[in-house]
């Protein structure tokens, strides 16, 4: 490899070899620096005893990425293209690993598995070239270029990112929605990047074609700022327990008159005891004695009176005829 031949790999630079033919390009790498900068504030306004030399770690990585993206952009050669992407793989495995191990509670045996297994995905990622009609490994078909514009590299991070969100969402920890949020930001720059050379023509400003690529700079530095943010966040989410079902309402019971035997039916029973589980009995007041009645003093007896004969009616105007007198002989 010739460390001092030119890169053309951008719309902005064209076919340019001057220093400053990606302004751009070169200038949207502030955004690194300033994610650096304010996760490195927010990590002074933690107490001691939160920090750790992973977090300053990764703000060295961060530092590192925008000075070799910002040499890449002035520069464009084989040499600074490798100082641009040394930095982004190596903050990659060592956030993957963070990642497993705080967010995913997975052992360190198998972090050093699974990131290893990661580089050999990224490596095999930039060897997918594409041509027209076609797409394969690097040298299959003399003139193939790297598929999407370049990009296919960094789909395994976004996978990574999409499924250690997703398990850390479903455990409830707290830097999930910063990792969940990083994702979907990622897309974006990912897509964009893509589309550097499809939207050459289309994005100009002050009659030059400037591309898309800037904007993948600064959405990359909002998906870095909101990475580190995460590995703040350290625990689980408390879950509300649930409210326990109110017990359902015994059927209404028909009256039934008193009797001298007169006992709940099972049913009933049941049911009151469902609806009251933890209620104790109430003590059962005791029965006042109820006054002794009175003897009733005996009432005089009337003396017993012949009764009187029942009187005639009176003639109502017909007249009953007198017996005849039997006839003489």
């Amino acid at each position: 490899m010739n460390f001092g031949e030119h890169v053309f790999q951008y719309c902005e630079r064209g076919t340019d070899t001057a220093l400053w033919a990606e302004p751009l390009n070169a200038i949207s790498n502030a955004g690194f620096f300033l994610a650096a900068l304010i996760f490195w504030q927010c990590l002074l306004w933690r107490p001691q005893e939160q920090r750790n030399a992973d977090h300053y770690l990764l703000i060295v990585l961060v530092l590192l990425i925008g000075l070799g993206s910002l040499a890449f952009h002035l520069f464009a050669t084989a040499g600074t293209g490798l100082a641009d992407v040394i930095p982004i793989a190596v903050f990659m495995l060592v956030y993957l690993g963070l990642a497993l191990n705080r967010f995913l509670g997975v052992p360190p045996g198998w972090t050093v598995f699974l990131v290893l297994g990661f580089a050999g995905l990224m490596a095999a990622a930039a060897q997918v070239h594409c041509w027209d009609g076609g797409m394969g490994l690097a040298g299959t078909v003399a003139g193939s270029k790297t598929c999407l514009n370049g990009s296919m590299y960094y789909l395994p991070a976004l996978a990574a990112m999409i499924v250690i969100g997703m398990l850390a969402a479903e455990r409830h920890h707290k830097a999930a929605p910063y990792v969940l949020a990083a994702a979907v930001v990622f897309i974006v720059s990912v897509l964009l990047r893509s589309l550097d050379f499809a939207f050459c023509d289309d994005v100009v400003i002050d009659g030059r074609k400037v591309g898309t690529h800037f904007i993948w700079h600064l959405l990359n530095a909002v998906v870095i700022f909101l990475l580190l943010r995460a590995t703040l966040e350290t625990g689980v989410k408390e879950v509300p327990a649930t409210e326990s079902e109110p017990a359902p309402v015994p059927p209404p019971v028909e009256a039934v008159p008193a009797t001298d035997a007169l006992k709940e039916s099972p049913e009933v029973v049941s049911a009151g005891e469902a609806a009251e589980p933890e209620s104790e009995p109430e003590p059962e007041p005791e029965a006042e004695p109820e006054p002794e009645p009175e003897p009733e003093e005996p009432e005089p007896e009337e003396p017993l009176s012949e009764a009187p004969e029942p009187e005639a009616p009176e003639g109502d105007g017909v007249e009953e005829p007198e017996d005849e007198a039997p006839p003489k002989t």
